[in-house]
């Protein structure tokens, strides 16, 4: 059998295929001794683990409930240790976990198989986890379908799954790499979640609450009262055009005179170069109240609301669709970095006040919104705070960065270090 397109230097031999049944046992709660709801603990010495406590491939010990001793002694097939590889096969099908770092006697609920290697001198069970985890399983599993869906992952099915194995050495080698990569990318995932959380707390106490004038957290030097403003009073309004303004069929191919027309994905995924509709020159001037340019602020105005973007300065000009609004921040009073972040706090609470009880969907003209009032610093405040809140944008893009890459890497291997 052929060997793949990349692999650790010193390894030339051909790889081999087996059958998953050749290598492992496979087995699962049956029927009979399925678990009743009253029987579940929360708490106790024997665990049951369940195809909900999977979590990125490791097991959530946190969400794991408990059975009593005749329970966990009823099968012995079915009781888990570190090392072992666990596969669901109802529910969210074809799931995999890693068990390690279990401290107490372990058994299985309903829904998920126990995968046991028979000659562990012969397969590595890190490299079988990485195999049984990557897209391979399910493709099968599709393929078997042959049309339908396939909502039960028999025993069957998995028996003739064929796995392509290297020796064992090297099987060891490709498994440290993946479970390598997989701590990098929950060691950014993590680290982006924490900055997100920071950022949610810092808002919250860098901000007046509840009628007072001044915040929780403050930078030192800073003892002054903020004062009252609407936001009428810090920038100036324009929603896209309504009606039929933007329909289809004004838009024309692009070429060196068209217009572009700047839609909620710019705003949303705070690219201005994503682009699909464009209008002509004519066109467009006819639209000239709803243009925007380098230094605008686009915000989206339906379904995902509230998604704040500041065209970059080199930017090319445009016309807004319906679901957006752009503003132009009065900078004497105010600083655009600062009313960012101002406008972002306050999309919640014009969701409160609006929403009747019931989610907001489309951000109506903007009348409500100039008459609300907010709290504004001293100039020199203001870039504090917007640095600080900056800073951490960036912490998080970095880290959501370093994860994207590390995902596509893990993508490209997981495609070329197995035939």
């Amino acid at each position: 059998m052929k060997s793949p397109k990349v692999r650790f230097r010193g390894y030339t031999d051909d790889w081999e295929e087996r059958k998953l049944s050749e290598l492992t046992t496979m087995h699962a709660r049956i029927g009979w001794q399925n678990l009743r709801t009253s029987e579940f603990l929360n708490s106790g010495d024997y665990m049951l683990i369940t195809g909900t406590d999977f979590e990125d491939g490791a097991i959530n010990y946190a969400t794991c409930h408990y059975v009593k001793k005749e329970r966990y002694e009823q099968d012995k097939h079915i009781q888990i240790h570190n090392g072992s590889i666990l596969i669901t096969k109802d529910g969210t099908l074809g799931k995999v976990a890693y068990v390690q770092g279990l401290t107490i006697p372990a058994t299985l609920n309903a829904g998920v198989f126990n995968i046991e290697i028979k000659n562990k001198n012969e397969v590595d069970e890190k490299y079988l986890f990485q195999y049984l985890k990557a897209p391979f399983l399910m493709e099968y599993v599709s393929q078997k379908a042959t049309g339908g869906t396939i909502k039960h992952l028999n025993q069957s099915i998995l028996v003739d799954f064929p796995i392509t194995m290297p020796s064992k050495i090297e099987q060891v080698k490709i498994g440290e790499y993946f479970r390598d990569i997989d701590k990098l990318i929950t060691l950014h995932q993590r680290k982006c979640e924490e900055i997100k959380t920071l950022k949610k707390y810092m808002l919250q106490k860098m901000f007046p609450q509840n009628g007072m004038n001044v915040p929780e957290i403050r930078f030192n030097g800073f003892t002054d009262t903020w004062e009252q403003r609407k936001f009428g009073d810090l920038a100036d309004y324009k929603k896209g055009p309504f009606g039929s303004a933007l329909k289809k069929d004004i838009f024309v191919p692009k070429d060196k005179t068209t217009i572009k027309v700047y839609e909620q994905q710019n705003a949303i995924n705070k690219d201005w170069s994503l682009e699909r509709y464009f209008i002509t020159k004519e066109y467009a001037q006819k639209l000239s109240a709803f243009k925007v340019e380098g230094g605008d602020i686009i915000v989206s105005c339906a379904g995902t609301i509230g998604e704040t973007y500041e065209i970059p300065i080199d930017a090319e000009p445009g016309i807004i669709n319906q679901a957006l609004m752009k503003i132009k921040v009065k900078e004497l009073i105010i600083s655009k970095k600062m009313f960012i972040i101002l406008f972002t706090n306050m999309i919640d609470d014009f969701t409160r006040v609006h929403s009747n009880g019931s989610a907001i969907k489309n951000i109506p003209p903007f009348s409500d919104l100039k008459s609300m009032e907010v709290l504004v610093p001293c100039r020199e405040e203001q870039e504090k705070i917007s640095s600080y809140v900056i800073n951490l944008d960036h912490l998080i893009t970095l880290h959501q960065q370093k994860c994207d890459e590390l995902q596509n890497i893990k993508k490209f291997m997981l495609q070329n270090m197995f035939v």
